[in-house]
């Protein structure tokens, strides 16, 4: 297992019109907050926050920081925010691959490594696959090769008619989660690319249950499982995704750690004795 950089072009906010003003007037109106409550979250008036989205006044560095901070902002976003404000980004972009962040690689590696045998992977902001355990290898095995070529996309794996979609169980309410996901992902950061995927992914076709197949047995799960099919057996389990809280860099921020918990004793007992 080892991380690896996809190339693919990273989300970009969408433009909005000329300075900071209507951008930061945007994200409130996104959050749906009023310039009297965001005022009041961020030790302001809501005369001067009316006064910096219609451009009457220019906010400083730190104005703008805080105000992100409070519409919760992503990270690259807030770049763009200063940008637009005439100020210089604040936050790097590392790449993945760069010496200094050889430590945060080294502890993603051993965390999914760790995982197995139970199925863990990276991802990115357009959920391209970084970095996966055996656990993953293992579900994936049999799908065709122009699938599995880099970049590596885990939604385009997923929901691809001769991808995992013919052995996921449930797999419309499974693709219901999926895209109700990327919804919130594209609402959250305005992403061209994330948007391009979505639509892609939608429009495949949903491949029809096998003839004479019974759908599976209703099992009191704790949430939705994704239930697949790996060598006649179907293994069930409960997606967890991970974050990292407060990052200083683009990159970072917009990584995510995904698990694959399994959701009943028969994945459990299987997967350990799959994988030695």
């Amino acid at each position: 297992m080892t991380i690896v950089t996809t190339g693919t072009a990273a989300p970009q906010a969408a433009p909005a019109g000329k300075g900071a003003g209507p951008l930061l007037r945007a994200w409130r109106e996104r959050r749906r907050i009023s310039q009297l409550e965001l005022a009041l979250r961020a030790d302001s008036s809501a005369r001067h926050i009316s006064f910096i989205e219609t451009g009457r006044s220019r906010p400083s560095e730190e104005m703008v920081l805080r105000l992100a901070e409070h519409l919760d902002v992503p990270v690259r976003e807030r770049n763009a925010l200063l940008l637009a404000a005439g100020y210089a980004p604040r936050f790097p972009e590392t790449p993945l691959d760069d010496p200094a962040l050889d430590a945060l690689r080294t502890g993603m590696e051993r965390l999914i490594t760790g995982y197995e045998p139970y199925p863990a992977l990276v991802v990115d902001a357009v959920y391209n696959v970084l970095a996966a355990n055996r656990g993953i290898m293992m579900l994936i095995e049999g799908v065709p090769g122009e699938l599995l070529q880099p970049p590596l996309n885990v939604m385009r794996l997923t929901l691809h008619p001769r991808g995992l979609a013919p052995r996921i169980r449930n797999l419309r309410e499974w693709r219901g989660h999926l895209l109700a996901q990327m919804e919130r992902q594209i609402a959250l950061h305005r992403s061209e690319p994330l948007r391009a995927l979505y639509e892609e992914v939608a429009a495949y076709p949903v491949p029809e249950a096998a003839p004479g197949e019974e759908p599976a047995e209703p099992v009191p799960y704790f949430a939705l499982p994704l239930q697949v099919e790996h060598a006649g057996r179907t293994l069930s389990f409960i997606s967890s995704i991970s974050t990292f809280n407060t990052p200083m860099d683009v990159t970072v921020a917009e990584l995510a750690i995904e698990t694959l918990l399994p959701a009943d004793p028969a994945t459990v007992k299987y997967l350990q004795t799959f994988v030695s």
